[in-house]
């Protein structure tokens, strides 16, 4: 007994080093936080790190190649699109309009999904029903027609896009904290609680909402990459960010009639979207083994 009371008492990690060591596991998530992380740099360095301003033009330089192709320049990394304006500029700068967009959708229908989502759980039949067919008739409409929809009826803008896509992505922020909600709202700790006096405002927001919060963040990391895609796919067709914004979307709308001519004005913009939305996604799939203990391999 006196050995053991001897030996060094060994405190548990805390919680951040445990959620580290759960999300490293997943390489394939550790490589996309890296490249989201560049990709932040880039939006929020560009006005530093951008060789020229997206919106100046050089006559003598348009549709140029990239560098590295015949007929580049050295001056211009990814070549100029068809206004003269340098690639490498607009997409470092349409970073910054797409993470934009991305982030504050995310963020309106996180804050409005957890209120409707708790007003479910907590308010009775009546307003339950009442938001959860509401939900269910936004989701019985395709997202990109009701987004260009709703930019059809408010004008193309870049602050009607982000309305657009924070409207057709509520319903799953909605949907997912009243089932979560729901769920806890059976169990133990909730009963001793309403038999403490707790009020029920306290209740879902102090006791029922930390613990349906980890369903809710990996839902906005990948809800930030479904915003970019439906802000992009908007500014494809001219409704959403309007030229002469750098933003990602737009690029792609500038270049279509040059896809046979100069396939790089398509395909940089293309890149730029592809890689950033697959690295959120590998990032989300990172969030959910590590806030998941059923999905930790260790």
């Amino acid at each position: 007994m006196a050995e053991t009371s001897m030996l060094p008492s060994v405190a548990p990690p805390s919680p951040l080093v445990a959620f580290w060591a759960a999300f490293k596991e997943n390489r394939g998530a550790v490589i996309g936080l890296a490249v989201v992380l560049l990709v932040v740099l880039l939006a929020l360095g560009a006005d530093v790190i951008a060789p020229y301003s997206p919106t100046e033009q050089f006559r003598d330089a348009v549709r140029l190649p990239p560098a590295w192709a015949e007929g580049g320049r050295a001056g211009f990394w990814l070549g100029t699109d068809s206004l003269g304006r340098d690639q490498l500029s607009r997409l470092i700068h349409g970073a910054r309009i797409s993470l934009f967009i991305g982030l504050t959708v995310m963020g309106a229908s996180f804050v409005v999904g957890v209120a409707l989502g708790l007003a479910c759980a907590s308010l009775g039949t009546a307003v339950d029903v009442a938001i959860t067919r509401l939900m269910d008739l936004i989701m019985a409409v395709p997202s990109l027609v009701l987004a260009i929809l709703v930019v059809a009826v408010l004008g193309p803008s870049l602050t009607n896009t982000i309305v657009a896509v924070s409207l057709v992505t509520l319903p799953r922020y909605v949907r997912l904290l009243r089932a979560s909600a729901l769920t806890e709202l059976q169990k133990d700790y909730v009963t001793a609680a309403r038999v403490a006096g707790v009020g029920r405002w306290r209740l879902m927001t102090r006791t029922v909402l930390p613990n349906c919060l980890a369903p809710l963040i990996v839902q906005a990391a990948l809800g930030v990459s479904d915003a970019i895609l439906e802000a992009a796919a908007l500014g494809f067709l001219g409704l959403g960010a309007q030229p002469p914004t750098a933003e990602w979307g737009t690029m792609l709308a500038d270049a279509r009639e040059f896809i046979r001519s100069d396939p790089w004005l398509v395909t940089l913009p293309g890149l730029a979207i592809l890689v950033t939305v697959v690295s959120i996604n590998l990032m989300g799939d990172g969030l959910r083994d590590a806030l998941d203990p059923k999905m930790r391999k260790t």
